[in-house]
């Protein structure tokens, strides 16, 4: 099954995806990140407004995801962890984090990104790391986003990352509770 994700990650990108500059991504991303340093001033704060601006593309992501794709909702978070890294990020970002470190109980898994295009051309203040800046956050927040909206309630950080001093970057993500489908007032 990993193997056909990764085929369909794959074409996606290929074929399906309105493709900019890296570098002009990479840069207006680190504009962004530098200019909420200014008005918040607190690198918390930081955090949570990346996450917040994460979580609202990844609610939009995951429909464009699955107008492109065909997929079908994944039967468990097994299924669901195989998608999100062959076919998501690859699709947005053609990057292939792996999946590991899955709990006992099967809710939380980690994705490994041994690359991670954000944090090109980025060298973190050692202040900005003493004081908790996750410079990729968004990139938790699109995750979180993405789930919500298929009715996965999750907790997603970042638990290492390159910039910080780390081997690679790891995003841990931690199933919560699967939410009800609720259909919109009037909507019946």
């Amino acid at each position: 099954m990993a193997k056909q994700y990764r085929n369909i990650g794959e074409e996606a990108w290929k074929n399906n995806v309105e493709k900019v500059s890296a570098e002009l991504f990479i840069f207006t991303y680190g504009s962004l990140v530098v200019q909420l340093v200014k008005d918040y001033e607190d690198y918390g704060a930081v955090n949570k407004q990346l996450d917040k601006m994460g979580y609202n593309i990844g609610v939009r992501l995951i429909d464009d995801l699955l107008a492109r794709t065909g997929l079908e909702r994944c039967q468990d978070l097994h299924a669901t962890a195989e998608v999100i890294s062959k076919v998501g990020f690859k699709m947005f970002l053609n990057i292939t984090p792996s999946v590991a470190n899955w709990s006992a109980d099967s809710k939380e898994f980690s994705l490994i990104l041994d690359d991670n295009p954000l944090n090109d051309f980025c060298e973190l203040p050692p202040k900005a790391i003493q004081d908790g800046l996750w410079y990729s956050n968004v990139l938790c927040g699109v995750v979180r986003g993405a789930l919500e909206m298929m009715q996965m309630q999750t907790e997603v950080t970042f638990v290492r990352d390159v910039l910080r001093g780390d081997e690679t970057s790891e995003i841990r993500v931690k199933l919560e509770r699967m939410l009800d489908e609720e259909v919109p007032v009037g909507d019946d």
